[in-house]
């Protein structure tokens, strides 16, 4: 069943109103708080899905005053941008370090070339969509292949020193996200129909929906829990949380700072919340930058004791 007299059907219409929704709801949250990468890598990939089923649910049509080469050109675009887009987001939003050599240079290489050599350059010129999408899949679908084996094991790693703290349904999830955008290769060359094409790669974003939201919900407990832990020190939770939440820092900033005013340093950080010591050191410039103040001292004094200059 198709909507609005266009090619795109109902299911597919759905899952972008949905999602188009959720995007509505979750930019003001971000544009609050500008520092939180996790939500801001999210949208992206929000955006990406989005775009993905609109132009894949509406072209090519040969009502519209686009040439049918140019429609194609997009709609096929638009996938092959949100396939690259995928193993950067694991990369960013997960910390899957192992995947740095594929999100940065793998991608570019093996998904974003050929398909501007064979449906850019190619298609453009003979506008035979056959040929376009027999040979311009070729080396897609063998590096996504490669590809999903790669973020199975940068998952495996990631997620093996936490197998103590019951992390093994977190780790399915993640599994269950990436198996539906490993077969979008697959998809693209047997010309599966629209409502396949939509339940998989829909049904792989809500389970990347959950994780988000999983990470989200458990961070903020982190954070929480940090806090109450301080007033052991003599220190008031609520001020520090309070100025914590009026320089806008993120969940992670957050923790970061809690684990600096009990005392650990740069390298006991970056273990304790198992990130790189670069990224901790980038995390507390940013709080520094954000609260007006230039050393580490002066910035937990500033959220301890909530001077701030009027």
């Amino acid at each position: 069943m198709n909507v609005f007299g266009t090619e795109m059907r109902l299911v597919t219409f759905i899952f972008s109103a949905l999602e188009t929704g959720m995007f509505i709801f979750l930019l003001p949250g971000y544009l609050n708080r500008p520092g939180d990468k996790p939500r801001f890598w999210y949208l992206i990939l929000l955006f990406l899905l989005i775009l993905y089923n609109v132009t894949g649910g509406l072209l090519p049509d040969r009502d519209y005053p686009i040439p049918i080469y140019v429609q194609n050109i997009t709609a096929y675009g638009s996938g092959f941008l949100m396939a690259s887009y995928f193993p950067f987001y694991f990369y960013k939003a997960f910390d899957l370090k192992l995947l740095r050599f594929h999100a940065l240079y793998g991608v570019p290489l093996f998904l974003l070339a050929p398909f501007v050599l064979f449906f850019v350059i190619s298609y453009s010129t003979h506008q035979d969509l056959g040929f376009t999408v027999k040979y311009g899949i070729i080396a897609p679908f063998f590096y996504s292949i490669v590809l999903l084996w790669a973020i199975l094991r940068a998952i495996r790693v990631a997620y093996k020193e936490n197998r103590r703290q019951h992390h093994y349904v977190e780790e399915i999830v993640v599994y269950a996200a990436v198996a539906p955008w490993a077969a979008m290769t697959v998809i693209t060359y047997f010309e599966f129909s629209q409502l396949t094409e939509a339940l998989f790669t829909n049904l792989g974003f809500l389970a990347v929906t959950g994780m988000f939201i999983f990470k989200t919900v458990r961070q903020d407990r982190n954070a929480i829990s940090k806090l109450a832990e301080i007033s052991a020190n003599g220190i008031r939770p609520e001020v520090f949380g309070e100025n914590c939440i009026r320089f806008r820092f993120t969940t992670r900033e957050t923790e970061v700072v809690v684990l600096l005013q009990e005392g650990y340093h740069t390298g006991e950080i970056a273990a304790r919340l198992n990130i790189a010591e670069r990224t901790v050191t980038t995390h507390i410039q940013r709080m520094m930058t954000k609260s007006g103040t230039h050393s580490r001292l002066e910035l937990l004094r500033k959220l301890e004791c909530g001077i701030f200059d009027v």
